[in-house]
Formats: C-alpha cells, sequence, structure tokens
C-alpha cells in the first residue's frame, strides 16, 4: 500500500498541507488534515480514499517540533519499558508460582497485589 507523506504547516487560517509528489491543500484544524490530504490524494491520483495511508508531519517551528518530537519518543519508550516490565513480571511469577510459592507471597516479592498476580499468572502474553 502507497504511503503519502504530508507536511503541515501553520498559517492564520489553520493548516497549508503540502503532500509529496500530489500538491497543496488546507485544513483548519490538524484532527482533519488526514481527511483533507485524502480527499486531494483520491482526486488527484484517481484512487479510492482508503487505497493508501498518510503520514503528516506537522511543522510549528520555534524548537517546537523537536521538542514535540521528544515528548512522542518519550512516551514510546515508556510505553515499550511497560510492556517489557510486564513480560518479566509474568515469567518470574510464573517462576515463583513453580517454586512453590503462594499468590500472596509472591505479591510481596513483587510488591504488587495478589489480584494483580492472577493477573500475571493467567496472561500468557
Amino acid at each position: 500500500m502507497k504511503t503519502y507523506r504530508v507536511r503541515a504547516k501553520r498559517w492564520e487560517h489553520g493548516w497549508k498541507l503540502h503532500i509529496e509528489n500530489v500538491g497543496v491543500t488546507q485544513s483548519r484544524t490538524l484532527w482533519d488534515a488526514e481527511d483533507m490530504a485524502r480527499d486531494l490524494i483520491g482526486r488527484r491520483e484517481d484512487v479510492p480514499r482508503d487505497a493508501f495511508t498518510v503520514t503528516i508531519t506537522p511543522e510549528i517551528g520555534g524548537g517546537l517540533d523537536e521538542e514535540s518530537r521528544a515528548a512522542r519518543e518519550a512516551v514510546s519508550a515508556a510505553d515499550r519499558a511497560q510492556r517489557q516490565a510486564a513480560a518479566q513480571s509474568r515469567a518470574t511469577a510464573r517462576r515463583l508460582r513453580q517454586a512453590g510459592l503462594s499468590g500472596r507471597d509472591i505479591a510481596k516479592v513483587l510488591n504488587v497485589s495478589p489480584q494483580r498476580v492472577s493477573q500475571l499468572l493467567r496472561t500468557s502474553t
């Protein structure tokens, strides 16, 4: 599936959407930007609106692009860390259970609630 890259630049009436190799359109808000881009791409390329993907990159300036990118990366890193911690907790809870510990003891060892231990032990992914 083809991906169209869109640079969204702020202007006084909203956002100018520069669609790579297609053209320029506009949107009042970033929320509506994908729909506006899909409309133009569909018309210009003569393809259905669901036949491609759209990636929108806002360009704000004043250092805010870098700050926003850093914030998104921090959120992604936290999500990855949380998933890794959950996987490690599940594996450790299973090994503690195999070692003969009760659910309440596992809760104390892992510093979680007994209910969380139940969740960890019944979750396989």
